[in-house]
């Protein structure tokens, strides 16, 4: 399913600011102090700040000068800085076998405006009754608080559902060993691509790939924290009927190529790779599904063996890991993105590897690949081993989309 996510970013700030020739103090009674938001502000000794009101007398704001003996000026400033476990706590996240309901009013009477799935996320903003008001995605409203946690219970919960993302923002990144320049590459990933961090470093961030666990530069990629929200009764529907027209339209299309482009080309797969066509076929087998997705893996392991290209779409001189699906699919009329993280959009979501099918897209971070069945995979793996057949399990997936 195509659901709203709620990306969460902390960020730690700290400021010295420095004078010379005295110190300075300041005491604002009533006046609440406010983070300038990156705006900075020079203040001129025994000038008055800004009153939020017109009384003086419920307002001091003076700044007096004081000379310490080192001749210096000083100002302190405390300001709280909210962590990643101080937005999590924030949080409510429902706890539940598959949804809550989210109401109009703090009732079971309320008119249903959504649901928040298990493990999906808003944020809190009051607590009446035993419900707890939220906002999710586009949704406000109130669920019972038996179904949900907040507060310390969120946190762990919050970390063990949540996904830190990294997306890169160069048109080529380069993954290495270990978190210096100086380290080997061991991979490479183009502009967009999303990456699950497993752990970070000052300046580095420690990720998943193809060609194995490393480490990219933080100046090329933004990093976010992903949770699931709620979804409205609109967006509900509307999801069903867009799913229902992606899978009539990708039956249509592939029903038309079936006849023309998709039996030419495997003729042609065929009689170019007659040897090697016959022993992948025999090798592997292709599980139960439709028709049309049992036609897609068959097509697909025809060209088991040929090589990775970074960057290629070509199924018999190389393709990389997006390249080749999207090659498979196009001679099958369907046209898909050259790009794994897009790929996590396209069609409509199946619920676990369990109920996957013959041609199911399998998103991994950084990677796709297209399900065969019996928990296998064909994929353009990297540059060492090129299109090879693996188990779907052997790394962590991200999301499975069905196309046809």
């Amino acid at each position: 399913m195509n659901r709203n996510t709620l990306r969460v970013t902390a960020c730690a700030c700290a400021a010295a600011i420095a004078f010379s020739g005295c110190a300075m103090t300041a005491k604002a009674a009533g006046v609440p102090i406010l983070p300038s938001g990156g705006i900075g502000q020079t203040l001129t000794p025994g000038s008055r700040l800004t009153s939020m009101t017109d009384d003086p007398a419920q307002v001091e704001s003076i700044i007096e000068p004081t000379r310490k003996e080192e001749g210096t000026l000083e100002l302190a400033l405390s300001v709280h800085v909210p962590t990643e476990e101080d937005l999590y706590r924030e949080l409510v996240i429902a706890q539940v076998t598959n949804y809550v309901n989210v109401r109009s009013i703090p009732s079971t009477e309320g008119e249903v405006v959504g649901k928040l799935y298990n493990n999906s996320v808003g944020t809190f903003i009051s607590e009446e009754d035993g419900w707890y008001q939220i906002t999710s995605g586009s949704v406000t409203g109130y669920v019972k608080s038996e179904y949900c946690v907040t507060g310390d219970e969120a946190v762990e919960i919050a970390k063990a559902v949540g996904k830190r993302i990294a997306t890169v923002t160069t048109q080529t990144l380069f993954v290495r060993q270990e978190p210096t320049t100086e380290s080997s590459v061991i991979g490479m990933l183009p502009l967009g691509e999303e990456l699950i961090v497993m752990d970070d470093t000052e300046g580095w961030a420690k990720v998943d790939v193809e060609e194995g666990i490393g480490w990219v530069s933080k100046d090329y990629v933004s990093i976010h924290g992903e949770f699931v929200q709620a979804e409205s009764r609109e967006e509900e529907a509307a999801r069903l009927a867009k799913e229902a027209e992606e899978r009539r339209k990708a039956r249509e299309a592939a029903a038309a190529a079936a006849a023309a482009k998709a039996e030419e080309a495997r003729k042609a797969a065929q009689a170019a790779q007659a040897t090697q066509a016959t022993q992948n076929t025999t090798e592997y087998s292709v599980g139960e599904g439709s028709e049309m997705g049992v036609a897609v893996a068959e097509y697909a392991l025809q060209f088991v063996g040929n090589p990775y290209v970074y960057g290629g779409t070509s199924l018999t001189k190389g393709a990389d890991c997006s390249g080749f699906v999207m090659s498979v699919y196009a001679n099958f009329g369907v046209k898909l993105p050259h790009s794994s993280a897009a790929d996590r959009t396209q069609g409509y979501a199946v619920d676990g590897l369990a109920n996957a099918q013959p041609g199911d897209l399998i998103c991994y971070s950084g990677h796709v690949a297209l399900y065969i069945g019996d928990g296998q995979i064909v994929h353009a793996s990297n540059s060492k081993v090129g299109i090879i057949v693996s188990k779907a399990d052997y790394r962590t997936i991200l999301a499975i989309r069905r196309i046809f």
